[in-house]
């Protein structure tokens, strides 16, 4: 298999023997044993990147695409095992070292290979597998009235679109088989070094574990109306968290996105019978903190109320576009990372279309008594039960998947790397990520069960965390990215066996700066370092409002308390 464009720097075709030497096991360092810096992972991603390019090549020549629905939802074993085999066929010794066993280098391409199976179809389906999105679009536009919702759903739709091609960009950029890219901190290490991997590790593991108690929570209220509040909503939460132990044990995402293929289809099911009925019923007034109010149905076109609640309101909005935080978990599982361009674009085109349409449509006929989740302020007992039995089987899958990359992320690098724990590849590995997921679902009972403030814990979440993998850190990031890209073009020619070598001053110096920012990418630079600023500022002040809220709604007499068997949804009196 050809990787002539991969001497980027050496400016020479690779001999055989480099060729092989190319994908040997990550925890391999360069020639003179430093750590990678940012010219070696990009010297082997662009191997990376030609051989994906030449497979896809060799799999449209042979005629296998199939029809337009197989090309672009499925990918079948036999293409997967073919892949794979093509690795084996080429197989050829590799060196001992320090008298280990030999792993050749066609072998490690075919164990490598076979991890990453995901297709872009069925990324698309993953990222769409959002029950918190669409049903929390009625409420925003509740709090912020027509225009401002209209107006942030396409600002906010635009900058997370933004967000997720730069994602996208560096991944290509950085990734290899024999330097992974695994996890949105491993891509941001690699360009700001191991404190920025720490933080987005941090925010990732708490975005997930909140995410997880959200959907417990939701869940919880939708099953203590089913059961007209008669039963305990502590122990409602509590069927939703051992239901979620149980199918957390899926440990693949390929596996998760044939569930996820059920998954949207539900909920865009959902959406539907929720718009059919709010159309010819009368609100939820029990549910609604306004239910002792009952009248007519008012809606705004400007909602001219104190800015901390329309900011709650807002961000709403960001748990619609709050994938990004998981995209390079998607990135890094697929056969062909070039293509996750176009599950993303696909998925927030159905995003901004789909959720904003079914925002308005609830809110018009449904007004100030808007209840979010949406499904839940349908009044008719049948009808509500209906939306409710299939939102909660969607959003078990949704919570699944999130705490499917959360116990992940916690485990590889909290688990394995401080504690040396066994990696999930190996037995002993399978059984720990499976009490991993146990602990990991009761810490998220408890975040929903003591926080029972659906629209306030979203609004906490989407601000700390949500907001700054979506809107943040990508500008932040490329604007390290570019800037080392550009000051590298003062230096010598790189070279792989000694690359380090070619640097011509370091980051202490004043010349490299002065090449990093005025460059003629500048104005990019600028404009990625103010886009940061703001988006940091937005999300501090969203998170000091939510905050606010938390604290005024549990002073309230009105609301739920914590572990209580009283339903949120429950203001009967």
């Amino acid at each position: 298999m050809t990787v002539q464009s991969a001497a980027i720097a050496a400016g020479k075709e690779p001999s055989e023997k480099e060729e092989q030497n190319a994908y040997v096991l990550e925890s391999y360092h360069v020639p003179d044993g430093t750590t990678p810096n940012l010219e070696t992972y990009m010297y082997y991603a662009k191997i990376q990147r030609d051989r994906e390019a030449l497979s896809a090549k060799t799999d449209a020549e042979g005629g296998r695409s199939g029809g337009l629905i197989s090309r672009i939802f499925n990918r079948s074993q036999e293409s997967d095992k073919r892949s794979v085999a093509s690795d084996r066929k080429n197989v050829a010794p590799s060196s001992e070292e320090g008298g280990g066993a030999i792993v050749t280098a066609g072998e490690y391409r075919a164990a490598s290979g076979a991890l990453r199976t995901a297709t872009w179809g069925s990324v698309f389906y993953l990222i769409t597998t959002d029950i918190l999105g669409p049903y929390s679009t009625p409420w925003t536009f509740q709090q912020v009235g027509y225009g401002p919702g209209v107006a942030c759903f396409f600002v906010f739709g635009i900058l997370a679109a933004y967000g997720g091609c730069l994602l996208w960009w560096m991944f290509l950029k950085l990734d290899s088989e024999r330097y992974p890219v695994k996890s949105f901190g491993d891509l941001g290490q690699r360009i700001y070094g191991r404190w920025f991997k720490y933080l987005c590790d941090i925010l990732q593991s708490l975005q997930l574990v909140f995410n997880v108690g959200i959907i417990i929570l939701q869940n919880g209220q939708g099953l203590s109306q089913m059961a007209k509040f008669k039963l305990c909503f502590s122990i409602c939460n509590v069927v939703w968290a051992l239901a979620g132990m149980i199918l957390g044990q899926i440990r693949t995402l390929q596996k998760f996105g044939k569930v996820a293929n059920v998954s949207i289809w539900l909920n865009v099911m959902v959406l539907i019978m929720t718009m059919a009925f709010v159309a010819h019923s009368p609100p939820n007034y029990t549910a609604s903190p306004f239910g002792q109010y009952a009248g007519p149905v008012m809606t705004q076109a400007i909602n001219l109320q104190p800015f901390q609640d329309q900011l709650n309101g807002i961000m709403q909005i960001v748990f619609s576009y709050g994938g990004a935080m998981i995209f390079v978990e998607f990135m890094a599982e697929m056969r062909r990372p070039m293509d996750f361009w176009k599950a993303m674009a696909f998925s927030q085109v159905f995003i901004f279309i789909v959720y904003m349409f079914f925002g308005l449509f609830v809110y018009t006929y449904q007004g100030q008594y808007v209840i979010n989740p949406a499904n839940q302020g349908i009044s008719a007992y049948g009808l509500q039960t209906a939306t409710n039995a299939i939102s909660l089987t969607a959003g078990l899958i949704a919570g699944a998947l999130y705490g499917n990359i959360g116990v992940k992320v916690i485990y590889n690098n909290v688990l394995v790397e401080m504690f040396g724990f066994p990696q999930l590849t190996v037995a002993r590995g399978k059984y720990y990520f499976a009490f991993s997921v146990i602990v990991y679902w009761s810490i998220a009972f408890v975040i929903g069960s003591a926080i029972p403030l659906f629209s306030d814990l979203s609004a906490l979440v989407a601000a700390v965390c949500i907001f700054q993998f979506t809107y943040t850190f990508p500008p932040f990031m490329i604007l390290g990215y570019c800037m080392q890209l550009d000051a590298t073009k003062g230096d010598a020619q790189f070279n792989i066996n000694n690359p380090h070598a070619h640097r011509v001053d370091t980051w202490r110096d004043l010349s490299r700066w002065k090449r990093a920012f005025f460059t003629k990418n500048g104005f990019f630079h600028v404009w990625n370092f103010l886009l940061t600023l703001a988006c940091l500022s937005c999300a501090v002040l969203s998170a000091y409002s939510a905050v606010n809220s938390i604290v005024s709604s549990f002073d309230s007499s009105h609301s739920a308390t914590s572990f209580s068997c009283k339903s949120p949804l429950d203001n009967s009196g």
